[in-house]
């Protein structure tokens, strides 16, 4: 990880050096803030996906109009994300349209929970617009926003909720998860391979607790004819 801490260090100097602003984000934050290995370095800049082409040669544009550019650096593969907002989501997964914008404290309003809303310079200063960090201390996962309006823009959150209440031990926000008690029934709109894909990452070893979980939110009654 420390390797991977120097390659972010390097790359932030050259976004300096072009007037723009890099920032570890998201995950990224969360599993260093509470000693864990990182396993996805995900950063977020003030530079949009065409200014960072001019800087950065050989980066993968591949979904560069979602605000995503790639870059390798070492043995690290970096998703770089520009600051945006996001416009409805029409399809239950995906916003209808993106604008980019420079302010990371709009960035963060688009961002699911509070624990996943944290930045951090190549200072290791610490930027949090939502309370992320007192609920990263507390163990408590809590939505941004209105959970039922959040739940609806994509309801792949309620299994990514899942997932961290017991990757982490956490305890859930009451008002999460009356919300997500009732729109458990959303996940009928999604692609059971995204279900599946979600449900892997909780891993095997925590099958008990995954059933006693989703027992709770009435999320098993749903998914048994879908992942048959």
């Amino acid at each position: 990880m420390a390797r991977s801490i120097d390659e972010f260090l390097k790359l932030s100097k050259e976004f300096s050096a072009h007037s723009f602003h890099l920032y570890l984000v998201g995950g990224s934050v969360r599993d260093l803030l509470i000693k864990k290995e990182i396993d996805d370095f995900d950063l977020a800049t003030d530079a949009t996906p065409e200014e960072m082409s001019k800087f950065l040669p050989g980066c993968d544009m591949t979904f560069a109009k979602y605000g995503a550019v790639k870059i390798k650096r070492g043995k690290e593969t970096f998703v770089i994300t520009t600051f945006r907002k996001e416009g409805k989501y029409d399809d239950s997964r995906h916003p209808s349209k993106i604008i980019f914008v420079k302010d990371m404290k709009e960035d963060s309003k688009r961002r699911d929970f509070t624990i996943n809303a944290l930045y951090m310079d190549d200072h290791f200063k610490l930027y949090d617009y939502v309370g992320g960090e007192e609920d990263l201390k507390n163990k408590t996962l809590r939505m941004i926003g209105n959970p039922k309006k959040r739940i609806k823009e994509d309801p792949l959150r309620i299994l990514r909720a899942a997932r961290f209440i017991i990757k982490f031990d956490f305890k859930i926000d009451k008002k999460l998860e009356k919300t997500l008690i009732k729109q458990a029934h959303l996940l009928r709109k999604l692609n059971p391979e995204k279900i599946k894909e979600e449900i892997s990452k909780i891993g095997e070893n925590k099958s008990e607790a995954k059933e006693a979980l989703f027992n709770k939110l009435n999320i098993n009654k749903y998914l048994k004819d879908m992942l048959k």
